[in-house]
């Protein structure tokens, strides 16, 4: 009863428009309130949530996107892409899913990858035939790789949350990623059937390609520098996100020679906006973990998991499902914030690993983006587009499918998200 009443008040809150934080703080307070008198501990709390040296990735990745953003180093990415395999069978799409996977490894947002790369895209597919629901469909889907690729803003999120390594996240998410975005590529090129209608562009020429190789190649080298020099050790997650930052000034200022003093401003800018909201968001998540172990919340779910003898492939089945439904209706930062702190402890009681289940998570809310009727991607399509909203449904149906296969792919094999992790020397 208690878990409901307290899930009940605050989806009322968050349903009723008030900012995520906001619900989340007010809850935790109510809860504290009623269950201790007094709400004078709040500060610390916030507190030790803040007393965490990791947090300085948020801003410093943020900043490194939007620093190629601002630059134009991201414009040559879809240029690439559609020059080198434009020409064959389905290339418009597969070019798609290469841009966004690239990208995705740049900006850490999904939305901001199909924002970006779906402005470019998507009237070069249809120019070449591609019927309108295919192209809106592998932009939906394309943007959803920015929550698994690492770097990831929800990814850094969880491991907030539940205390795990962010580099053991980064480089977990990696290989179920790329396995995702191989599995796109795959399905436009099955789907890209002459009957529709749909023109292969005739080839560039090795010219034409290698010049557009040699502009993308400081785009297409940030993620291995970033993901190498985590795996090999050569820094933590939090010195990655400073060399990303460093990185992506040098090529900006010395290379494309187009990012001034003006650009350095509006960059740090919108990196102070969008830390400071990611930042509320930690507060009001701290409060409410805190008001819910005090009233023994995760403890009853424990005890509820073990009264009707789920194990743990069992447990992670029922959550995967509650969070696929809850992907439905709330956004990705709420489900992670919610949710995590409640199963952290069911989860250590039965062994399940939690850098294993973060990626799961990761995967989870991908599908968040694509489903309505909350789907963010899917509005976005729909705002760079003004396409109907039902048509995007229908385009990203597919790719809902093979998420959902992909899904089920990992809960059978685990090792495909551990294995390089604790290959590079991250503790279980």
């Amino acid at each position: 009863m208690t878990i409901v009443l307290v899930f009940g008040g605050l989806l009322l809150l968050l349903l009723s428009g008030m900012p995520i934080f906001a619900a989340l703080g007010l809850t935790g307070i109510a809860v504290l309130g009623i269950a201790e008198g007094k709400v004078s501990g709040i500060a610390d709390t916030v507190f030790s949530h803040f007393d965490n040296s990791i947090l300085t990735t948020i801003p410093l990745f943020v900043f490194m996107a939007q620093v190629m953003i601002r630059a134009k180093v991201i414009d040559d990415l879809y240029d690439m892409a559609h020059t080198v395999i434009g020409h064959v069978r389905g290339g418009l799409g597969v070019a798609t899913v290469a841009s966004c996977t690239i990208f995705a490894a740049i900006s850490g947002s999904s939305v901001a990858t199909a924002l970006s790369i779906g402005s470019s895209a998507i009237p070069q597919m249809k120019r070449f035939g591609y019927p309108e629901r295919d192209a809106l469909g592998v932009i939906a889907a394309g943007g959803t790789l920015g929550i698994l690729i690492p770097p990831s803003g929800p990814m850094i999120l969880y491991a907030i949350v539940s205390e795990v390594s962010i580099g053991a996240l980064f480089l977990a998410g990696l290989v179920p990623g790329l396995i995702m975005a191989a599995v796109f590529a795959l399905y436009c090129v099955a789907s890209a059937k002459p009957a529709k209608g749909i023109e292969t562009p005739d080839w560039a020429g090795w010219s034409r390609a290698i010049g557009a190789i040699r502009r993308s190649i400081w785009a297409v080298l940030a993620p291995p520098i970033i993901m190498g020099g985590i795996f090999f050790g050569v820094f933590t997650a939090s010195e990655a996100a400073a060399a990303g930052s460093f990185y992506a000034l040098a090529v900006a200022v010395l290379v494309y020679r187009n990012f001034g003093v003006r650009d350095l401003y509006v960059c740090a800018y919108q990196t102070m906006r969008t830390s400071l909201m990611v930042f509320m968001i930690i507060a009001g998540a701290g409060i409410f973990g805190h008001a819910i172990t005090i009233i023994r919340l995760p403890v009853g779910v424990t005890e509820a998991v073990t009264h009707f003898g789920l194990g743990p492939l069992g447990f992670i089945a029922v959550v995967m499902v509650l969070i696929f439904v809850m992907g439905m209706f709330l956004e990705t930062i709420s489900i992670i914030l919610i949710t995590t702190p409640i199963l952290l402890p069911t989860m250590a009681q039965l062994g399940i690993d939690p850098v294993w289940y973060g990626v799961l998570l990761m995967l989870n809310l991908e599908l968040a983006l694509v489903t309505p009727p909350v789907g963010m991607n899917l509005f976005v399509i729909k705002g760079i587009t003004d396409a109907p909203l039902s048509e995007v449904v229908r385009g990203a149906l597919p790719y809902v499918l093979l998420l959902i296969g992909g899904l089920l792919l990992l809960i059978a094999a685990p090792g495909l998200a551990t294995w390089l992790p604790y290959s590079a020397g991250f503790g279980r």
